[in-house]
């Protein structure tokens, strides 16, 4: 594509980075195919190919977002499903990011829009806050019909999404180092988060039990928690870099102490980020090195526990399991095959997805701020699951369970937590009650 930025504009790094990434792109429409707004829609602005156009005149005119730019960037999931398709190599995500960067300094967004924005930035990183966010969400959650036929969609939306019971909070506890069982073989930290704690402790104890067993030492380290991803994707930039800077000032701390092997992530869309932080802070000469020495330690879980050889359980469960593989993980981190390879050697019978690489419509905040678009892709990925018939669905990333949990009754719960309970750990909270509704003689016998 050819581009006609001026040497001033181009000595903006960020400018010339989209410069870069925009003269990558050949027009073939490769991308189109796997959008999942564009197959929804059928409208080309609403496709990777669309959105570099909107994304190129924006830049390279340097003009303020037009509400017309803003409707087909926001509709966009940031799945990258487009960087998996594109023959050419254009980096997708970082041009998106700059958009939504430069439409968050140029556009004032409609009161509520600007409202319930602020709102997700606030309540959405903090534990504490969105603890209690959950708590009023679960009550109110009765009245989700009502809002929905007052026009209230997103508040709507979000009471849907919101589960029907919020899990025990983890135990207090000052412990942030947890030892290995026996001789210790290595050491890695653990992102606690800012969601995770909240709807799904049990991710963080089964992955901390799991490794503890296998000779891994596990460290919280101090001062460490949202990676900054949901405030990113807004367009927050300056919030997104000062969450970025705290974790990377806590795990050097670690690194450059006892060392640290690896730095585990069991939300997918958080470890797409902090893989990232060498990138989004390459020009901050205090932080640049650190930052590429953080994303270069950072992996998912499963890619971790692939080097870790786990031998297979003694007997296997049997149970049918529907691999859901996030976005952030296929398309934003390529780690495609790990979590499968695993499952399959804990002796689960794992089924693929059809159409696996299409987005659930979770995508952080996406199905709070785009809910109608986010319902209709849920509704497509639920239909698919159930045609497999599974037992179990799978997931790595907390916004997918929560999304696909919204829209069926089978039980979806987080790779790490199917491993852990394959190899001597506890049956994983969504499966308890379940033994009398499918599969009781595989969940009775793998729970002994």
């Amino acid at each position: 594509m050819q581009t006609t930025f001026s040497l001033a504009q181009l000595a903006d790094p960020q400018v010339a980075e989209s410069e870069k990434i925009l003269r990558a792109c050949v027009h073939c429409g490769f991308c189109t195919a796997t959008c999942p707004t564009y197959v929804l829609l059928g409208d080309e602005l609403d496709s990777p190919r669309g959105r570099i156009y909107l994304i190129k005149e924006m830049l390279e005119h340097a003009r303020p977002a037009t509400r017309d730019v803003v409707k087909h960037i926001d509709r966009c999931l940031s799945c990258l499903a487009c960087m998996t398709t594109c023959p050419s190599g254009v980096h997708y995500m970082h041009l998106v990011d700059h958009a939504r960067e430069h439409i968050e300094k140029t556009y004032r967004r409609p009161l509520l829009d600007r409202s319930l924005r602020l709102l997700l930035a606030k309540v959405l990183p903090n534990t504490q806050l969105f603890r209690w966010a959950m708590v009023a969400g679960l009550l109110a959650k009765p009245l989700a019909p009502l809002f929905g036929a007052l026009g209230l969609r997103r508040l709507a939306a979000l009471l849907r999404i919101t589960p029907a019971r919020l899990p025990a909070p983890p135990r207090a506890s000052d412990q942030r180092v947890f030892p290995a069982e026996g001789r210790r073989l290595g050491r890695v930290a653990l992102l606690s988060g800012c969601i995770n704690p909240v709807l799904s402790p049990a991710t963080n104890e089964a992955t901390i039990r799991l490794l503890n067993r296998h000779g891994r030492e596990v460290v919280i380290a101090d001062g460490e928690g949202c990676c900054g991803s949901l405030v990113h994707h807004m367009g927050r930039e300056d919030e997104a870099l000062m969450r970025a800077r705290i974790n990377i000032d806590a795990w050097i701390k670690e690194i450059e102490g006892e060392g640290l092997d690896a730095i585990i992530v069991t939300v997918s869309g958080c470890g797409t980020t902090i893989k990232d932080y060498g990138f989004m802070l390459r020009a901050d000469p205090a932080y640049a090195g650190k930052a590429a020495q953080v994303s270069a330690l950072a992996v998912d879980v499963t890619e971790y526990l692939v080097r870790l050889k786990l031998p297979p359980p003694a007997a296997p469960t049997g149970l049918v399991i529907a691999y859901h593989s996030a976005c952030s993980l296929q398309h934003g981190q390529k780690v495609m095959h790990q979590p499968k390879e695993l499952l399959s050697k804990m002796g689960y019978v794992v089924k693929d997805i059809p159409d696996g690489h299409l987005c659930c419509g979770s995508a952080g905040t996406y199905n709070i701020l785009e809910p109608e678009l986010a319902g209709r892709l849920r509704e497509r990925k639920v239909a698919n699951i159930e045609k497999l018939m599974p037992n179990v669905i799978a997931a790595g990333n907390i916004g997918c369970i929560t999304q696909i949990a919204a829209g069926t009754a089978i039980p979806v719960v987080h790779t790490v937590e199917l491993i852990d309970w394959a190899t001597g750990g506890p049956i994983p909270e969504r499966l308890k009650g379940f033994e009398s509704r499918a599969a009781p003689v595989q969940l009775a016998e793998t729970a002994m």
